[in-house]
């Protein structure tokens, strides 16, 4: 099937944007979904219509039970399924690709302004973004916009396998009884209908819902994976995230006994305002007052000698 192929190679390249967790989804979906469904499902469920035999003659009456026996084929619903778990996946990849589209278009754009001299490169740097989402070595960054849109695309993720499951319960069920009893016009009375190996059907929609128990949990434990690792990296950030204070603190004022102490400590304030004010280009004239400081301030200590 050409088209298993095709959503085949559009996943492999979601899988080097992805966590580790991520690449066990899909392998799982790969191996234990895809791989199941192409070789042992379309083979066993191809006499699924041909051998649904019931004990009547009414004509109509067989196709109506089969019809309400089997609402949609279970093939073909392992399949809707599977596309619709996979969709949100091959959404993130497009959202991937346009981020990368972009930081390359801004990265060509950065080596142009080094071409320029130092002051228009300076003044153009500011309108463009720094790339953030594409390493040095060539791999996706998974943080910012790209963490979003990953976190939406686990939690639609999540939202089909429940909702494929469930469906699937209240279709047919878990499991496939030998004997089907229908009662549905035409049908005249209550009639038995009898399904054609359904203990191997039940084996294989079993392995099909473990194989679906097991995407939705690593899709749970992705998610939770991202969020403890978004906390941790944010509390870092509050960590490393340090105010040093313009003056020391209470039981550092105390260390300055003498005048000198306390003059020193009012010429350091002065140059950090003069700095934060003035920039480098004020530097000098913060030098200026701080010498007027230290100027009065020695002035005010020799202000009680009188030379005669």
């Amino acid at each position: 099937m050409g088209e298993w192929d095709l959503l085949g190679r559009l996943l492999d390249k979601v899988q080097s944007h992805s966590t580790v967790i991520g690449k066990v989804w899909l392998t799982v979906l790969f191996v234990f979904r895809i791989l199941v469904l192409r070789t042992g499902a379309e083979k066993v469920w191809g006499d699924e219509q041909s051998d649904f035999v019931c004990n009547t003659q009414q004509p109509g009456c067989e196709n109506v039970c089969y019809d309400l026996a089997f609402p949609i084929s279970h093939v073909r619903f392992w399949v809707l399924q599977i596309i619709a778990v996979a969709t949100p996946k091959l959404l993130y990849l497009g959202h991937v690709l346009h981020v990368i589209h972009i930081e390359k278009k801004v990265k060509e754009k950065m080596k142009k302004q080094a071409e320029l001299d130092d002051q228009a490169s300076l003044f153009l740097s500011k309108a463009y973004k720094v790339p953030k989402y594409i390493k040095s070595s060539g791999k996706i960054n998974i943080r910012g916009r790209l963490l979003h849109s990953y976190v939406i695309h686990l939690v639609a993720k999540i939202v089909m396998e429940v909702l494929f499951i469930v469906g699937q319960y209240f279709l047919y069920g878990f499991t496939l009884q030998t004997r089907y009893v229908c009662t549905r016009f035409p049908c005249p009375h209550k009639v038995d209908c009898f399904l054609s190996r359904p203990t191997e059907k039940s084996v294989i929609i079993w392995f099909m819902l473990v194989a679906a128990f097991v995407s939705l949990i690593l899709s749970l434990v992705e998610l939770l994976y991202l969020c403890v690792k978004a906390v941790k990296e944010c509390m870092a950030r509050r960590q490393d995230y340090t105010v040093t204070p313009v003056t020391p603190p209470v039981l550092e004022r105390k260390a300055f006994k003498s005048r000198d102490g306390i003059v020193q400590n009012c010429v350091n304030l002065e140059l950090e305002l003069q700095g934060q004010k003035f920039g480098v280009n004020g530097v000098k004239g913060g030098l200026n007052k701080v010498a007027g400081v230290k100027k009065n301030a020695s002035s005010g200590n020799n202000m009680g000698e009188v030379h005669i």
